[in-house]
């Protein structure tokens, strides 16, 4: 598969994350769309189902070797399992962490919060006790 095919896959995969459509992302990934591509501007489907709550997603995605924590954007988003306490969706972050998410690994290369940190500032406390019975503890690792 040649070079722009790859990036019109990657970027319709998000797309189709974004907007929570499963049978769409079933199509792209069968059609050869990598499952950790990220769009132009960084975005990997991944963290895009994440942030939305899509678990069915999360977890196809999962499934065809995306990995859980990938970092997406270029400094602006940060890995799935953050986006997803942010939020409080707490089947999602279930999810990540039966799939090996990192339960104490902080976003921007080590330098910005954990998921239980966003999970508390969100007020998250269903998603803030699923991150500490995996292991989550306050300031990390």
């Amino acid at each position: 598969m040649n070079m722009r095919k790859r990036k019109k896959l990657a970027s319709r995969l998000v797309t189709a994350a974004v907007l929570g459509q499963p049978t769409e992302v079933e199509a792209l990934l069968r059609a050869g769309a990598s499952p950790a591509a990220a769009n132009g501007e960084g975005t990997t489907p991944l963290y895009a189902a994440s942030v939305h709550g899509a678990t069915d997603i999360v977890l196809r995605l999962l499934a065809a070797g995306a990995s859980p924590d990938t970092e997406s954007g270029h400094g602006s988003e940060g890995t799935p399992l953050c986006g997803a306490a942010c939020w409080g969706h707490t089947e999602t972050v279930r999810a990540l962490l039966a799939h090996g998410a990192a339960p104490g690994l902080r976003e921007d290369r080590g330098a910005g919060c954990t998921p239980l940190e966003w999970a508390l500032t969100g007020r998250h406390e269903e998603t803030a006790a699923v991150l500490r019975a995996a292991g989550a503890v306050p300031g990390g690792r």
